[in-house]
């Protein structure tokens, strides 16, 4: 089976297929029921580096403050955008610090970006991992705003507060790539999974010293059971190489 790209929301549909650009192939749908959310988790009690993207004012994707003036999201989430802004630092999407993005870098070999903001804001950046922070089946943590039914359109059930699911680790090597071929993190479903919304959010895992650290930006899900995350540790030097982190 083939991985859905988990998508940003855009005039009420959820861009897993739709927004596949000219140049991709859209993925086919999975067979069987589909969940398109973070399905079961739980809402998240503390995200004080969460920034929820809107592409021309509506709902796109989840992403992380990692400076002062720089988004870490997922390409396909910027990819034929119009305006970008984001609500940074709050557990509610409807609240914190507004920011508007001024330029966009997309990576060369993965479904990354960085989006530069029109000022700095002021939180708490989300700490990046280094390689082997991520290891086979370790539990780490996925956040997003996804949407949260599967009754109705997703675009009508994004989560207003952000939401946490634990997933367990099942390859980092290359077995494993994001929707643009890059090296990612696989996981299977714990007690909740990615989906619609949720692209460009963060996976988070413990590293040597015991603490949290991003290793993973949501890419691709069937939204059952497994998600890729574009494996942020990875690709340091391109990040640091833009925003100096």
């Amino acid at each position: 089976m083939r991985l859905l790209r988990i998508g940003a929301v855009v005039a009420g549909v959820a861009l897993t297929v739709l927004g596949a650009s000219p140049a991709m192939a859209a993925p086919e749908q999975p067979s069987g029921p589909v969940g398109p959310r973070i399905i079961d988790g739980d809402l998240a009690k503390s995200g004080p580096w969460a920034a929820r993207q809107f592409n021309d004012g509506r709902e796109a994707c989840s992403s992380t403050i990692i400076a002062p003036k720089w988004i870490l999201t997922a390409q396909h989430c910027v990819d034929g955008a119009g305006e970008l802004t984001f609500h940074i630092g709050n557990l509610d999407q409807t609240q914190g610090e507004k920011a508007t993005g001024v330029k966009v870098h997309e990576s060369p070999d993965a479904d990354l970006a960085l989006v530069e903001l029109d000022h700095e804001v002021q939180a708490t950046y989300s700490p990046l991992g280094n390689p082997g922070d991520a290891e086979v089946g370790e539990t780490v943590q996925l956040y997003g705003w996804g949407a949260t039914c599967t009754d109705k359109p997703e675009i009508e059930c994004q989560s207003q507060h952000l939401k946490v699911a634990n997933t367990e680790v099942t390859a980092v090597d290359g077995s494993c790539q994001d929707y643009r071929g890059g090296k990612a993190v696989c996981v299977k479903r714990g007690d909740g999974i990615a989906a619609g919304g949720d692209s460009g959010g963060p996976m988070f895992a413990k590293n040597a010293d015991g603490k949290d650290v991003q290793v993973g930006v949501a890419s691709t899900s069937d939204r059952q059971t497994r998600s890729t995350y574009g494996n942020i540790t990875q690709y340091r030097d391109w990040v640091k190489s833009i925003a100096g982190v």
